[in-house]
């Protein structure tokens, strides 16, 4: 057997060893073949690596959802991607990020004091550009080259943050430190030696002890800076979960900070719809399914679920594909299914509550 890391896993790869999450919940068995929602589960539980057979990888099996190698390569992508304001929001974003890597390397490096109202500029500047928060989510999805890159991923965490604390009506002062909590988040990875946080090959187990203590090494990088609480707790909590189940210190909701829940939840839907190697990004029906089924338990409730029901809306009359090939118009959320929309082709309307085999597999 060999150790991959997840950002190296395929589908058809077979899992070698039984798969636990950190507190112990056995994710995925010995022998499965990985299916692309799989390798999206796993890193939904903040699973750093799995055992794969040495053996030639197969084909999934066609009963699992099949993988989408395109992506969002869509006439929806075209579109998006062909618009002034999307690519005026990439020119910034790319000049954004350049600026904000000196930021956070001279935080890390050099012992700089955090100048929190530039830090907010260059986040907020970003969100300005675009007109609705709609708009954001549409450009996420097709803007993600940059998934790989921890500097990127914070800034679009504290983007998704920006926009849920908003959503959970929230003063201008937190809707601030929400942001702040979600540049921040991960800054404790830029103290990781970048042979082992960018390692291709499989973590060797001491590599693998010194990863996990990303969360740790941030709050030790903040805890002596004139920042408010609530950023150092969210370098520290993003990944606990409200029952239990996270790291590095398994406690439960009533313990995590409250930005930390909201950096939680922005954290992973991030890394969830990253594109990768072998496909473009995630459908976003598909990652509200996973929250739908594993996730209710493991976030804030009154979070989580104004984050998918407003996340679902944005993509409310858009043109998508179903797994079974016919094409519609999402027309009429569920509630109870926030995944599974009614969906109107030609003259008939399908109700993905009520066809469990049938699923949003691309939006057109």
């Amino acid at each position: 057997m060999k150790r991959v890391y997840a950002g190296q896993l395929r589908p058809g790869m077979i899992v070698g060893e039984d798969v636990y999450s950190y507190s112990n919940q056995l994710v995925i068995s010995k022998g499965v073949i990985l299916t692309d929602p799989m390798i999206t589960r796993l890193e939904f539980y903040s699973v750093p690596y799995v055992k794969i057979t040495e053996s030639e990888t197969v084909t999934p099996d066609d009963s699992l959802p099949p993988v989408n190698t395109s992506g969002e390569n869509s006439a929806y992508s075209a579109l998006i991607q062909s618009s002034p304001e999307f690519q005026k929001y990439k020119q910034d974003f790319d000049e954004t990020l350049d600026s904000f890597k000196d930021s956070l390397s001279d935080i890390v490096q050099k012992g700089a004091d955090i100048d929190t109202d530039s830090l907010l500029d260059q986040a907020t500047s970003l969100i300005k550009d675009t007109s609705t928060s709609s708009g954001f989510f549409h450009m996420l999805h097709n803007m993600r080259q940059y998934d790989d890159l921890t500097f990127a991923h914070c800034m679009n965490v504290a983007l998704i943050s920006n926009i849920l604390a908003g959503w959970l009506g929230m003063s201008e002062e937190d809707i601030k430190t929400a942001t702040l909590c979600g540049l921040l988040h991960d800054i404790g990875k830029l103290s990781i030696p970048d042979h082992i946080i960018k390692k291709p090959s499989q973590l060797t187990n001491e590599e693998y002890e010194i990863v996990k203590t990303h969360t740790i090494a941030g709050y030790d990088l903040l805890k002596d800076k004139d920042i408010n609480v609530h950023i150092k707790n969210a370098a520290l909590m993003h990944h606990e979960k409200c029952d239990g189940t996270g790291y590095p210190l398994g406690i439960d909701g009533s313990r995590i900070d409250p930005f930390a829940k909201i950096v939680g939840i922005a954290d992973v839907y991030e890394a969830m719809t990253a594109a990768r190697v072998y496909r473009g990004p995630l459908c976003p029906f598909q990652v509200i399914d996973i929250f739908e089924r594993e996730g209710l338990q493991k976030y804030e409730a009154a979070y989580i679920l104004k984050f998918l029901e407003n996340v679902v809306m944005t993509y409310m009359h858009n043109r998508v594909r179903l797994s079974d090939g016919t094409e519609g118009d999402i027309v009429f959320i569920n509630h109870s299914r926030l995944s599974r929309p009614m969906i109107k082709s030609g003259g008939r309307f399908i109700d993905l509550t009520k066809t469990p085999d049938i699923y949003i597999e691309q939006i057109i």
